[in-house]
């Protein structure tokens, strides 16, 4: 196992997870990957990038989950799962790069299951941000240039389909507080705020690994 820090963030539509994600990479030194993770999968499995863009943290009905970790389980390389339906070909592939980025670097992954692809890793920090509506909706609106009602119609669809994904592939609840180290409202503390509260508890985290050792 590496001795390298990997930052998994899950986040709600709208509640700056990205931003904030990035912010803490910059002030760690260290890459942060989120659209980035599925070029990568793709140059990693040699499947075409834009079936990424177009599966990207969707979820599916096709085949049942236990028969695809199976399939993963036994240790099938990208070349030995492309008999798959494209969907998990799609997973599996993000799920190995993964895998391969904790590896070879520390560094924050925005979504994609990160937290779970990493869950046996003692150096993952797993972190799930969250804000209000009246904020999410905001951020939205002054991101996308729409109204209210279409910000809302966004972060729901958004939201649901994150859930889907996410619990469709991992063993764990998207937004569930038993799933991540650690769950931050943006709302009242701010992006800054945010990305100091995961930074103070990775040092706090591991002045606690020390004591251990």
């Amino acid at each position: 196992m590496s001795e390298n820090l990997v930052i998994a963030i899950g986040r709600q539509c709208g509640s700056s997870g990205k931003v904030i994600g990035e912010k803490v990479a910059a002030a760690l030194g260290i890459k942060c990957y989120d659209k980035e993770l599925l070029a990568l999968a793709a140059k990693n499995s040699g499947l075409c990038e834009e079936l990424f863009q177009s599966h990207d943290e969707k979820p599916t009905n096709s085949f049942l989950y236990s028969l695809v970790m199976d399939t993963y389980n036994v240790g099938l390389t990208s070349s030995g799962y492309m008999d798959m339906p494209i969907n998990h070909k799609i997973f599996l592939a993000q799920f190995d790069t993964i895998k391969k980025l904790a590896e070879e670097e520390s560094c924050v992954i925005v979504g994609r299951c990160a937290d779970y692809a990493l869950a046996d890793d003692p150096n993952l920090v797993s972190v799930f941000i969250t804000a209000d509506d009246k904020d999410k909706i905001q951020s939205l609106k002054e991101l996308y240039q729409i109204d209210d009602a279409k910000a809302k119609e966004v972060m729901v669809k958004t939201d649901k389909k994150r859930s889907s994904y996410y619990n469709y592939y991992s063993n764990k609840k998207w937004g569930d507080v038993r799933s991540y180290d650690l769950c931050i409202n943006r709302s009242p503390i701010g992006v800054d705020g945010a990305v100091d509260m995961i930074l103070k508890y990775i040092e706090v985290k591991g002045k606690g690994k020390d004591q251990q050792q």
